[in-house]
């Protein structure tokens, strides 16, 4: 029997999830263990897949299945065996939701030490913390409860005039020909499916849009449980649920209006929670406030009687900008939070905890952070680790290297290369060894000669967000750098040139993915292959689709089934009529060079480029092997890549489109990279630069900024402490600026 005692160690035997071979592994508990490898190699594999996963699913099994169905979904590892483990957090990059109610404030429980500081010694007093709550009808503005805005349909957004109902007159989702919502108007018998709507009556379109005393009048009145278009929208998009779906948010922001609410004027709560004052300030006034300056307002608080709670409270405001998040404010909107901050406000939510041996799992928590900032990451760490848990980190900043208890390689390349132990121990040996990893940490870039700029794009007196009137000129046909610590106002200048400057941009949004995209259908092939197969065999193109005619009948093209068990887990399992393989016999018949429709997904990327050299499909395949993506199976699920995985997709989807003199702009395209893969990435910049384009790069690493024929540096600081140009020129200069803390991570 094994003891408690014995149990310094989380033991891994057989793990072989996704391309794991096989790994035996032993943890050490109470550690701060760093895993490291090339993108793709398995970490995630091994740490998220494995793990958590085998943590997480143990814990929920302690719960009735009732209960179950309600908690986060683990899928059980591929594994041998497993023992060691605790109760498991993960701290991922997935960005918060965006909850209308949901504030940086109330994330993190720091507006709840507000809420009650305000209830205890404020002027005039209003009552108890919940009289502070936008959440709560006792504090909550009455007339847009709590929301700070009210929403109305943009009513001339959603009919085309000039078409009929069979033409798509009706613009909302959901009322195209044929499709569910549009039978409930063009099947009822009230209206003429083919004339224009410009030719209906006023009073036909009313019925259309209303119903009631219109719909009545109408020459066939429609049924009892009829519902105007806009009754229908606004039931089912307004009237729903705070926590909705991108999908959704795309739908509201396309057909409604939003306004600030004309009685709090977007405050959120009632007037008598506004007009409460603390050292002469609302506490709407203080949420405003950047994090660090409400942490020097609050000191101010001398009342003996709330003592505890102003250093309850500055301490987390402290946490929140020693961590770089002291620009934003309490009333920030989780939603407009990048995955970077979100990551970092979840993981001070976990300082406060009191609990012991836990298993803390972070996921690149550098992402999004300056090197400046990167030190007060690794305390934050090791504090978690102090405290009697086990934290691991997936990372491939060498800063957080260096403070590991022990370091774990997985390797030695991507995808099928990969999945194995490389190496285990402490940094110092790391930098010796002869790894991806420890090459890399060893091997410096040589500087080549700077480009000379074609020309400049200028912005003049840009003052959007913190941006303090700032002038500045873009060299044309380089590689420009924008540097600055988070908040210093990058993200805005960047806002300015697109907004007068066509471009092409990839950003840090995640990839939209369901259980069918894979890089074949997010590259844009998949036509592109069903009319190869449909030209060499004389036969449809929609043969060719496991979501039409060719589609497995079974499995809908699924390739498993899935059976629900109500509150229990349901089982998803190989379809037993295709085997997985997606479509049906008959059209497994047709092949090109041999190969079926269903062997394309068992393609890499690197193979189907050299088999398939139809130019609609080799072209886009290669660009996506030039940024290191090679090793990818087509069929692959987009929702087993890693974040540096789908950041490279989406640059190489965007390269697709590339021509000459184009403007590129990448936000921070290192997010997951290895130090071998960023090799790769800055050679492809590079060759897209020398054919006459543009490129301006928001990036924190160090090798990057290095790279640089010209660095744009703002701050000096975050928020309100930034928005200026610290420094603009070569980075060799940068280097020896004293105010930017940029030049002194380079100088270090």
């Amino acid at each position: 029997m094994t003891t408690f005692a014995q149990h310094r160690s989380v033991r891994i035997r057989g793990a072989r999830t996704n391309n794991l071979r096989r790994i035996d592994l032993d943890v050490p508990r109470n550690s701060l263990v760093v895993f490291v490898g090339v993108s793709g190699s398995g970490k995630s594999s091994l740490v998220f897949d494995t793990i958590a996963a085998e943590a997480g699913y143990q814990v929920n099994e302690n719960y009735p299945p009732f209960v179950r169905n309600r908690l986060p979904r683990w899928t059980r590892p591929e594994v041998e065996h497993i023992e060691g483990l605790s109760p498991v957090v993960v701290i991922d990059q997935r960005r918060l939701g965006a909850n209308a109610r949901s504030t940086v404030g109330t994330i993190t429980d720091v507006y709840s030490y507000l809420r009650l500081l305000f209830s205890r010694i404020s002027t005039p007093h209003v009552g108890e913390s919940n009289h502070f709550s936008f959440n709560d009808p006792a504090g909550m503005c009455p007339t847009c409860s709590g929301l700070g805005q009210t929403m109305s349909t943009a009513v001339e957004r959603v009919l085309d005039l000039d078409r009929s109902l069979e033409q798509g007159a009706i613009l909302l989702p959901g009322f195209g020909d044929g499709q569910y919502w549009y039978r409930q108007y063009a099947d009822i018998g009230s209206f003429d499916v083919t004339t224009p709507l410009r030719e209906w009556t006023e009073s036909e379109r009313q019925a259309l849009l209303y119903g009631g005393a219109a719909a009545t009048r109408l020459g066939t009145r429609p049924p009892k449980d009829y519902e105007g278009v806009i009754e229908r929208f606004e039931r089912v998009y307004l009237h729903t649920a705070d926590d909705l779906s991108e999908r959704k948010q795309a739908v509201l922001r396309k057909f409604t209006h939003t306004r600030p609410c004309p009685d709090c004027g977007g405050d959120r709560l009632n007037a008598a929670a506004r007009s409460a004052e603390v050292l002469g300030r609302t506490i709407v006034e203080m949420s405003g406030m950047e994090i660090t300056e409400l942490a020097e307002v609050v000191a101010g608080v001398s009342d003996p009687s709330v003592a505890s709670v102003v250093a309850a409270l500055r301490e987390r405001l402290i946490a929140l900008s020693d961590i770089g998040l002291g620009y934003l404010s309490l009333a920030r909107p989780t939603g407009t939070l990048s995955g970077g901050e979100s990551q970092r406000v979840k993981t001070v939510r976990h300082l406060g905890s009191s609990l012991v041996e836990m298993l803390y799992i972070f996921d690149e928590p550098t992402m999004g952070l300056h090197p400046h900032d990167v030190r007060s990451l690794t305390e934050i760490l090791k504090q978690l680790r102090d405290k009697g848990n086990t934290v691991l980190v997936v990372e491939h900043d060498p800063e957080i290297m260096r403070i590991a208890d022990r370091i774990v390689e997985i390797g030695p390349g991507a995808g099928t290369a990969g999945g194995e132990v490389i190496f285990e121990g402490p940094f110092d040996a790391l930098r010796t060894a002869d790894t991806p990893t420890g090459r890399g940490l060893r091997e410096r870039r040589i500087r080549r000669e700077h480009r000379t700029p074609t020309g400049k794009l200028r912005i003049d007196n840009a003052t959007r967000n913190n941006l303090r009137g700032l002038t500045v000129d873009i060299p044309t046909g380089v590689l420009t750098v924008l540097t600055g610590v988070a908040g210093s106002g990058k993200s805005s200048l960047v806002t300015e040139l697109t907004d007068r400057q066509p471009a092409t941009v990839v950003d840090q949004r995640p990839l939209t993915t369901n259980r069918r995209s894979t890089p074949i259908t997010y590259a844009g092939i998949a036509p592109a292959v069903r009319r190869l197969f449909a030209t060499r065999n004389d036969v449809s193109p929609a043969l060719f689709s496991a979501n039409s005619a060719g589609a497995c009948p079974a499995c809908k093209g699924l390739g498993v089934s899935y059976t629900d068990l109500a509150f229990m887990d349901g089982q998803e399992t190989v379809c037993e009529t295709c085997g997985g393989r997606r479509f049906t016999p008959e059209v497994l018949r047709y092949t090109v060079d041999g190969l079926t429709i269903a062997d394309i997904d068992d393609l890499t990327i690197t193979e189907a480029a050299a088999r398939l050299r139809e130019p609609g499909v080799a072209g886009p395949l290669r660009r996506i092997e030039e940024v290191g993506l090679g090793y990818l199976r087509l069929g692959q699920s987009l929702t087993t890549l890693s974040g540096g995985e789908c950041q490279r997709l989406k640059i190489g989807k965007e390269l697709t489109r590339r021509g000459d003199n184009t403007l590129y702009i990448l936000d921070e395209p290192t997010t997951g990279l290895h130090l071998s893969d960023i090799d790769t990435l800055l050679e492809l910049l590079g060759a897209l630069v020398d054919k006459g384009n543009t490129m301006v790069v928001i990036e924190h690493n160090l090798d990057v900024i290095r790279q640089a024929d010209h660095v744009i540096d703002l701050g000096p600081g975050p928020g309100r402490h930034g928005g200026q140009l610290v420094f603009e020129g070569t980075p060799e200069r940068l280097a020896t600026c004293p105010d930017s803390k940029t030049g002194r991570a380079l100088r270090r």
